[in-house]
């Protein structure tokens, strides 16, 4: 700009607007009907018809993942029947009844071998128990997984646990079902949003496809795999899980699979010892996961290839299979037997420490397997252990406390942990236990533990999640609550030179100010860069404020909409301040800024810690 002389700028006018009181926007016109008609479009819910679209989808996903449910069942039998008989059979026989003797040692070590292979020369995302690789999927990957995982995971684990392998068959079913999921959603124009519905979609259906428990595979999908709870990804896994059921119902598989018929009257003894068996629950999932991360920080400090871990995890697996040959495989047949009421304390308490070492090492060394299965087996051999020190129940009662709260805790999902006990059985009268249970393991490990079992390796990857799911503040709060009273505005009638002059002097205490017309309505938002673009462009000096923002529509907000669709709007327009106006005639009554906004957030903090004490007992 020359030195040409310029009057001295219009001095801008300061609004200074009384301070609302709550509800109400300072200087704003009362005007219900308005106000109802700006906020008509909100609702409970965001979910639109194209939830339709993707439970459709969702559909043909549980069907996909019923069938690879079904044959990661069959080869498990197969390759278990292969490797401890020699038999080519699907039939579901007892490792004990192997007739190798010594030798069955050798087995997991063998299968360990092929697993470490397929997993160097196929692809590493098919080590571990497949959950944190579902998550890290879903958080990092934007729900994509390829068709090498589809395969080679469900025989890499049916190997795995075929050769003795101390894992369950439902981790690697969820990151089976799960690549479905994500590859029938990249052959469609999907959101990644969408995606990951479909992926979580297959993951549920399958685990729902191998212990016929479609609530408490929803109910998993909602606690870990979702991260979020809405109807758009609730219903089409919904969907998913049930179809599933019905699929593998009409397939003849049985359902419940482990029934169970007894329970516990209720009382305030029996209170003390539910909560008793989820403390000890804790302190056990508390146990195991260190020992898991132990183990796995072991093999890292080996001077060799991770390709050979699972051998030397599967020497561990061979010895303790000579000790308690039940500790091998999925062990099913372990957990009828603990609900039946079978397992002597004894024997409960060998089972969990031998279990729990090969499981241990085995998953350390970066095998592929389960995690959920052996968590059942370990918490009913504690249960079992315990049942002659605490009070009179039916057989194989406290072994299912035991087993509910150790996945429960372990997992840190005690939703899914009641369900899924509560379905394995088919017994509804024990939900009161499991949850006092479930719901005692799971303060204990998030007290004890920052991590579960199943994010601990997502972190140390260096990758930070959460699984408390809280309602936006922002959707819940409005603009009058936050936003600037005290506003200071331009005149119209303010030229571009001395807009100019006026972002140079000490009257300029904020980045941005809104333009106000002779009647106090906004014409829009001045600040430095817009002037500095308008002296580019080849505007002349004496054009007013007024004759520059004509022609455009202000950026505006209104006292009684939410953050939320304002924030969204300030991001799209790419604007850090917007001026609100009355919905009843347009006149200015408050302004909003980012630093408003970040105010906000903490209100929320403040909400969270500070205590306050309404009313003193004298």
């Amino acid at each position: 700009m020359d030195n040409a002389a310029f009057p001295e700028p219009a001095p801008p006018s300061a609004h200074s607007l009384a301070q609302p009181s709550p509800g109400v926007a300072a200087g704003a016109t009362p005007a219900p009907a308005n106000q109802v008609a700006g906020v008509r479009h909100l609702g409970d819910f965001t979910t639109g018809p194209r939830v339709l679209v993707i439970a459709a989808i969702a559909l043909f996903v549980g069907t996909a993942g019923t069938l690879s449910g079904v044959v990661l069942l069959k080869l498990i039998w197969l390759f278990t029947n292969l490797a401890y008989f020699g038999e080519i059979s699907f039939a579901e026989l007892p490792l004990g009844r192997s007739p190798l003797g010594l030798a069955a040692a050798l087995v997991p070590v063998a299968g360990a071998l092929i697993v470490g292979l397929m997993a160097r020369y196929g692809t590493d995302k098919i080590r571990g128990h497949g959950i944190p690789e579902a998550l890290e999927a879903i958080l990092l990957g934007r729900s994509r997984l390829d068709l090498k995982v589809a395969i080679l995971k469900p025989l890499s684990s049916a190997i795995s646990i075929g050769t003795g392998g101390p894992f369950g068959a439902e981790g690697p079913i969820i990151m089976t079902g799960g690549a479905i999921g994500s590859l029938i959603a990249q052959l469609l124009p999907v959101s990644d949003t969408e995606r990951k519905t479909l992926l979580v979609a297959g993951a549920a259906a399958g685990m729902t496809t191998v212990f016929g428990t479609p609530i408490a595979s929803i109910m998993l999908a909602v606690e870990l795999l979702l991260f979020e709870w809405s109807p758009r990804s609730f219903i089409p896994v919904a969907a998913a899980a049930i179809i599933a059921e019905v699929e593998r119902t009409a397939l003849g598989l049985p359902s419940p699979l482990f029934p169970f018929v007894g329970g516990m009257t209720i009382s305030f003894l029996g209170l003390a010892c539910w909560v008793l068996i989820g403390l000890l629950s804790g302190l056990l999932s508390g146990l195991l996961t260190a020992l898991v991360y132990a183990c796995e920080d072991g093999f890292l400090k080996l001077p060799i290839h991770w390709m050979w871990w699972p051998a030397l995890g599967g020497i561990v697996v061979g010895i303790g299979g000579l000790i308690e040959p039940n500790a091998l495989g999925v062990g099913y047949d372990n957990i009828a037997h603990m609900l039946q009421g079978g397992l002597p304390p004894l024997s409960g308490l060998v089972l969990l420490l031998v279990k729990a070492v090969i499981w241990a090492v085995a998953l350390g060394s970066g095998t592929s397997g389960g995690v959920l299965a052996p968590l059942l087996i370990m918490g009913g051999a504690m249960g079992a252990a315990l049942a002659p020190f605490l009070p009179h129940a039916s057989p194989g009662f406290w072994a299912l406390l035991g087993m509910a709260a150790t996945m429960g805790g372990t997992m840190r999902s005690p939703l899914t942990a009641t369900f899924f006990a509560t379905e394995i059985t088919g017994n509804t009268h024990v939900l009161l236990p499991l949850i006092a249970a479930t719901a005692t393991a799971h303060l204990v490990t998030v007290l004890l533990m920052r991590r579960s079992i199943l994010t601990e390796k997502v972190a140390r990857r260096g990758h930070h999640l959460t699984r408390e799911y809280r309602v936006d503040p922002f959707a819940l709060m409005q603009v009058q609550e936050i936003m600037a009273t005290e506003v200071t505005s331009l005149p119209a009638s303010m030229t571009l030179h001395e807009a100019a002059r006026f972002f140079t002097s000490p009257e300029a205490r904020h980045p941005s100010f809104p333009v106000l017309d002779g009647a106090g309505r906004v014409l829009g938002i001045a600040n430095p860069p817009a002037v500095i673009a308008w002296r580019r462009a080849g505007r002349r000096r004496n054009e007013t404020l007024g004759t520059l923002l004509s022609g455009r529509p202000p950026q505006i907000a209104y006292p009684d909409q939410y953050l939320e669709e304002v924030i969204e709007r300030m991001l799209v327009a790419n604007v850090a301040h917007l001026a609100v106006v009355s919905r009843a005639d347009g006149r200015l009554v408050g302004y909003l800024g980012w630093r408003d906004i970040l105010g906000a957030r903490k209100r929320v903090k403040a909400e969270e810690t500070e205590r306050v004490v309404f009313y003193r007992v004298r």
